[in-house]
């Protein structure tokens, strides 16, 4: 692993927790479980629509899903329940650990930018916005750009291709290992941090993340002890 210049961020559980969604889904379905049955759909469905040469946003994506989950769990969807969803989606906070670990690596001198399949939002503000880390990142990339979902390869290139760096520079710093494993496929290093659920995935075909950490304020440690060593 080449010294990384830039930091490249997943959003969405990564950086904001999507369990603050949980209550909202134990409202509606009478079990809070159902919002990670939903999310994984989610992460599925994205990448169907980018295998299959399809588009469209990960918020539509994610109000037509709930009503799938709905009919799957026997549960009418109203329209007052998707608009909830669609406002939880926005509205996520950051996870605790978060700020003081960006805060650190930005004083570290690297550079931070987000990569995210959350919408732009014209007109509105973003998760991240929403969330009060916004100001830490010089560029947030979506992949609308693309019309693609990670882990499609180009969606990572539109970070280096932006910025004009070689992908070898980029350092994905992410908690799903789909993430890593797509960003190290595109010339990235990748760092793996272990929020509930995730874990590392021994399969020695696909590669390791070169770093693997419980928290940004960990991960941020060891980026930079690497870069004072």
């Amino acid at each position: 692993m080449s010294e990384p210049q830039v930091l490249v961020f997943d959003v969405n559980e990564t950086l904001i927790d999507v369990e603050s969604m949980s209550p909202l889904f134990e409202k509606i379905f009478g079990d809070a479980r159902v919002m990670r049955e939903w999310l994984g759909h989610l992460f599925t469905y994205s990448m169907t629509a980018t295998l299959s040469g399809l588009w469209t946003d990960f918020f539509t994506l994610g109000q037509g899903l709930l009503t799938m989950v709905g009919d799957i769990h026997g549960v009418e969807i109203t329209p007052e329940d998707v608009d909830d969803v669609k406002e939880a989606m926005l509205t996520m906070p950051a996870h605790p650990d978060v700020e003081p670990g960006l805060a650190a690596l930005s004083e570290a001198g690297f550079r931070l930018v987000t990569l995210t399949n959350s919408p732009s939002n014209p007109g509105g503000r973003t998760p991240l916005e929403h969330a009060g880390l916004a100001r830490y990142f010089e560029r947030r990339f979506t992949v609308e750009a693309a019309r693609a979902y990670k882990p499609a390869p180009q969606v990572y290139h539109l970070v280096d291709q932006s910025l004009g760096v070689p992908p070898s520079s980029c350092f994905m710093v992410t908690c799903h290992v789909w993430d890593s494993v797509g960003a190290q496929s595109a010339g990235f290093s990748a760092g793996l941090i272990t929020r509930r659920g995730n874990a590392p995935l021994p399969v020695a075909a696909l590669p390791r993340p070169d770093l693997v950490a419980p928290d940004l304020p960990a991960l941020a440690g060891l980026l930079i002890e690497r870069r004072r060593t």
